[in-house]
């Protein structure tokens, strides 16, 4: 079949259920689709569903429904997003906190996100607010990063099937580079925080890494490594990561920013990193397990 419907779930979580394979073919059936046989990528966590012929929206309680060509899943370059994506923290947002200032700087990184003022603006208004900081807390925000689960077997996973995988935020390369280790990414890029080797300038490297910097990169990976578009997986939440997402063969849109994830065709609300895995047809047993750091 042309088609595939990918039931996915927390794997802490497992809900994928009998019940919820039969509404989701009932709702492939009530929109005029033909439906096949399904497939366990991993019992109870996640399914591939095959049909031929349109699909309506699917929703179901705690699992989400992904529809996909059923031609050619797997990708071979991962390019991801840092900051509520591959970990949990936004670290502007944790520096701020050192001077107490993180309400007013999340707040801004919020609208930021959700494409409501513009992203290089508000990186600058929020780097400046950092205007004196010791760079030695760069290290002591480094300590509060929190991995995002399923981030470790994802990377390792791809790499161990012969995948590239990038790591490209509009954060900044002190934490991308440790990231970059810890989960195993061949490639960082970010902007970079100027200092004077004491404190903080407020101000950042030009250009800054962007919406347009982050497709520029998507792009030139691409074309380094002699893959197309439709080679790449992307996975971001924040508007900045919007063309990036929308240019590759498989944008995610993971635990996103509703204006996001409501121009993304793959989106992940429910599941865990490994969620990239299923979309691509990974089995369980195929996956390279890591514990996340």
């Amino acid at each position: 079949m042309k088609n595939v419907l990918v039931l996915i779930s927390d794997p802490a979580r497992p809900a994928v259920t009998a019940a919820v394979l039969e509404a989701a073919t009932e709702a492939l059936r009530t929109a005029g689709a033909r439906v096949g046989t399904a497939d366990w990528l991993a019992p109870g966590i996640a399914c591939d569903l095959p049909f031929d012929g349109p699909a309506g929206p699917v929703t179901l309680a705690g699992v989400d429904a992904v529809a996909l060509p059923a031609a050619d899943r797997r990708k071979r370059l991962l390019v991801a997003d840092m900051e509520s994506t591959m970990i949990h923290n936004e670290m502007l947002d944790e520096l701020a906190d050192f001077l107490g200032l993180r309400d007013k700087i999340a707040g801004i990184t919020a609208r930021a996100m959700n494409g409501e003022i513009d992203f290089a603006g508000a990186l600058n208004e929020r780097v400046d607010l950092l205007k004196g900081l010791s760079v030695a807390k760069l290290d002591e925000a480094a300590t509060r990063i929190r991995y995002m689960p399923g981030g470790a077997t994802l990377v390792a996973t791809m790499r161990k099937h012969g995948a590239y995988c990038a790591l490209v935020s509009g954060g900044f390369t002190y934490f991308t580079a440790m990231v970059r280790r810890s989960l195993g990414f061949d490639f960082d890029a970010a902007n970079i925080l100027k200092h004077d080797g004491k404190v903080l300038l407020g101000t950042v490297e030009p250009p800054i890494l962007g919406k347009e910097a982050k497709l520029a990169a998507l792009q030139r990976l691409v074309g380094e490594r002699g893959f197309t578009a439709a080679d790449a997986v992307t996975v971001g939440d924040g508007a900045n990561d919007l063309p990036m997402l929308q240019a590759a063969g498989l944008g995610v849109a993971y635990h996103a920013k509703p204006t996001v994830a409501a121009q993304v065709r793959a989106r992940i609300d429910h599941g865990d990193l490994t969620a990239l895995l299923y979309l691509q047809g990974y089995r369980r047993t195929d996956f390279e397990e890591r514990k996340d750091p």
